[in-house]
């Protein structure tokens, strides 16, 4: 997904964070279209580590550091 910025990022975090309490306190949700209930707490988990790396790697200095090991022959 190119261009998305980390305010949006952060947004759809939150959103998914707020659907996660919801249905840990037994209601129905619906993020972007979709009714989100308890039984789709994978889903929800899985969206938040999404958008939880998304904002980490759109935040200045928090990005991942890659390293690479190269082992001469």
């Amino acid at each position: 997904m190119a261009g998305i910025t980390l305010a949006q990022a952060e947004a759809q975090l939150a959103a998914w964070l707020d659907a996660s309490t919801k249905v840990a306190q037994g209601q129905t949700v619906e993020v972007d279209g979709r009714r989100i209930t308890r039984a789709d707490a994978a889903e929800i988990r899985n969206m938040v580590e999404y958008w939880e790396g998304r904002v980490q790697a759109l935040t200045p200095g928090t990005g991942r550091i890659l390293t690479r090991l190269a082992i001469p022959s």
